[in-house]
């Protein structure tokens, strides 16, 4: 157990910040399904921007890699393009 006043209070934020970035991620992917499953194309573009934006700020805090993100965005777009 910590000794410090500063390491506890480093642990608590430790903490808020790792629910805080499990949230952001998990909401991230609950819409990366949601574009995976859709059929309308116009609504496939618009959850596209949406998702993207979500993936961008994931990797700007550092959540995920920004190749990571890439390769989300990447394979995303496919999906989308793929649709007819």
């Amino acid at each position: 157990m910590a000794n410090h006043k500063s390491a506890l209070k480093r642990i608590r934020a430790n903490e808020a910040k790792r629910l805080r970035n499990k949230y952001q991620a998990k909401t991230t992917r609950t819409f990366i399904k949601k574009l995976k499953h859709t059929t309308d194309k116009s609504e496939a573009q618009e959850l596209f921007k949406k998702v993207s934006s979500m993936i961008d700020k994931l990797a700007k805090k550092n959540i995920i890699h920004k190749n990571n993100a890439a390769n989300k965005k990447s394979s995303l777009a496919k999906i989308v393009n793929a649709l007819g």
